[in-house]
């Protein structure tokens, strides 16, 4: 029935690449008879029927490797066949201008590039797309960290765009250029389970073993995250203003990252208010300047002075 199918999607694209033949065989008689050269009509049909036949050959090329695999991206499969029709295109200019293949190239590449320079940011994001479909970092379905652009599950991949689902129900449209340039995190891939870890900074009055202990029996009541690998706390940092901790442990699914995250936290928090456990404390010292030893001045009292002195009188003898 598979077979069947495929069989079907070669069906026009031969029947119209025979009709191109039969163009080209009868074509003197017709030349002959009418003074019509269906030539030119034959080869036009026949480049297109080529590369919708190319292309229709390309597809169920994929569509079984599908099956083994890796599939290719719909993407890469559509640039296929965007480069065959392109293609015949060319060689249909080239005949019915009565030019050779390289010159029909050539003036259709002047004609591209006026038009790229024209359209250069959608070149720009189409290439782009075309590089994240080769590469495949994400596939639909996958939930990604885009730097400081997104974060979310990806719901469909364009020429120009993805489009990304939020934890918060937003759906944003990225330009593929831009997502091209930032750092990609990928959490559902190779797994959808991953590890995750919370820091916290207790009062160094507690020692390692016992805040170890405390925090694994709060984290040993959590629902939400895999007891299979079991989490773990490991020291980061031992300071004069407290230590540093890191809470390691395993989500099934990216989606509960928040609610794994809320629960972790309120548990340790009880755990800590249960066993009274100190606060981190910070010391500010203010170290006020030294201020040079001046004598006041009253200004009032200096304007006086020198008003009631009595003026200097100089003497002149004739």
């Amino acid at each position: 029935m598979r077979r069947l199918s495929f069989l079907r999607r070669l069906v026009w694209p031969s029947v119209l690449l025979l009709v191109a033949a039969g163009l080209v065989f009868f074509d003197q008689d017709v030349e002959q008879r009418v003074g019509l050269s269906l030539r030119l009509l034959g080869g036009v049909v026949g480049c297109l029927a080529a590369a919708w036949l190319g292309s229709r050959l390309f597809g169920l090329f994929a569509d079984r490797r599908r099956r083994h695999k890796r599939p290719y991206p719909r993407l890469f499969r559509d640039l296929v066949a965007v480069l065959l029709f392109f293609a015949a295109i060319v060689a249909s200019a080239a005949l019915l201008l009565e030019q050779g293949f390289l010159g029909a190239l050539a003036g259709s590449s002047l004609i591209l590039a006026v038009l790229g320079f024209a359209i250069r940011n959608v070149v720009a994001d189409t290439l782009s797309g075309i590089a994240l479909s080769v590469e495949a970092p994400y596939r639909i379905g996958d939930w990604v960290d885009i730097e400081q652009v997104a974060r979310g599950k990806v719901i469909e991949i364009g020429w120009r765009s993805t489009r990304v689902l939020t934890l918060d129900s937003t759906y944003m449209i990225l330009p593929n250029s831009q997502i091209a340039r930032r750092r990609i995190i990928n959490y559902s891939a190779p797994k959808p389970q991953y590890r995750a870890q919370l820091s916290l900074k207790l009062s160094r009055e507690v020692s390692v073993d016992a805040a170890k202990e405390m925090i694994l029996k709060a984290v040993g009541e959590a629902r939400l995250i895999q007891s299979e690998p079991a989490p773990d706390v490991r020291v980061q940092e031992l300071g004069s203003e407290g230590n540093s901790y890191a809470v390691r442990f395993w989500l099934s699914r990216f989606e509960r990252d928040v609610d794994c995250r809320d629960e972790l936290l309120s548990l340790i928090d009880r755990a800590m208010r249960q066993a009274k456990v100190p606060t981190p404390r910070m010391q500010i010292e203010l170290n006020r300047p030294r201020r040079e030893t001046m004598l006041p001045v009253d200004h009032e009292t200096e304007v006086a002075r020198i008003f009631a002195a009595p003026p200097k009188t100089e003497r002149i003898d004739a």
